[in-house]
C-alpha cells in the first residue's frame, strides 16, 4: 500500500488501553519515545493489533501547533 503520508516511524505496540469506543495505541518508536494513537476499537479489531508486534505511526495533519 501506498500513501501520500511522509512522515512515517515505525516501532513496536507497547500498549493498547481500550475505552468505551476508541483505543489509545502506545507504539515505542526508539530512543524512550512512545507516540499514542487515539483511534476506534473497530480499527484495532479490523488491523488485529496485539502488544508486541511491529506497526508504523503514520503522522498526517493539515495543521501542527506548538505550545510553550
Amino acid at each position: 500500500m501506498k500513501i501520500s503520508a511522509r512522515n512515517q516511524i515505525a516501532g513496536k505496540i507497547t500498549s493498547i488501553t481500550k475505552g468505551a469506543t476508541t483505543s489509545h495505541v502506545g507504539i515505542d518508536i526508539g530512543g524512550g519515545t512512545i507516540v499514542t494513537a487515539s483511534i476506534t476499537n473497530e480499527a484495532v479489531a479490523d488491523l488485529k493489533l496485539k502488544v508486541g508486534e511491529a506497526a508504523t505511526a503514520i503522522i498526517k495533519a493539515s495543521d501542527v501547533m506548538v505550545g510553550v
